[in-house]
């Protein structure tokens, strides 16, 4: 009977905790992508910034599933957010091109990034009723990601203009049904 009752107490953690071990793979997925960056391998960070949006798709909806949704499973998963879809796509720009527009460059970088963590922020103390107000950080950040691969067919102000157009959308007070 202990035994038992110890197992079902097992599942029940598991169980409550699996949406958040998605949301810690997500920020791993996000950690390795700035890693490859630093070692100079953005092509490889591109792939890991796609994968952790592929991860960041199931979370909530396996919290929801399993009804473990949790305030803290909410701030958990803006902050993996902010680092997979704001640092690393704002640091695989920052050191592919940005990086050669000196201080802009750098000011284009950190604005991406600060209008990533209001967007997140927002989002976590507004009451969800269907609509993102503002894009969401991770279309933000697959877009910039996507952006990375028009460095040498695009000039490089056209995609500064670009990042800095990503991150007044995401704290612009537009409307965007969630799919």
């Amino acid at each position: 009977m202990l035994l038992s009752d110890r197992m079902d107490q097992t599942k029940k953690q598991v169980r409550a905790q699996s949406a958040n071990m998605m949301t810690l793979f997500n920020l791993t997925l996000g950690i390795l992508a700035i890693l490859l960056i630093l070692n100079h391998h953005a092509h490889m960070s591109l792939l890991m910034i796609f994968l952790a949006c592929l991860v960041d798709r199931f979370d909530g909806g396996i919290a929801r599933k399993l009804n473990v949704t949790s305030d803290f499973g909410k701030e958990l998963d803006s902050l993996c957010d902010l680092i997979s879809f704001g640092v690393a796509p704002a640091l695989l720009l920052y050191q592919s091109l940005f990086i050669h527009y000196n201080v802009f460059g750098i000011f284009v970088t950190i604005i991406y990034i600060l209008c990533g963590a209001i967007r997140l922020a927002r989002y976590n103390i507004t009451e969800f009723d269907g609509s993102f107000h503002g894009l969401p950080i991770t279309v933000a950040g697959c877009l910039l990601t996507l952006s990375y691969l028009a460095i040498s067919h695009i000039p490089g102000l056209a995609i500064c203009s670009f990042s800095i157009l990503l991150s007044s959308m995401m704290v612009s007070n537009f409307r965007i049904k969630k799919m």
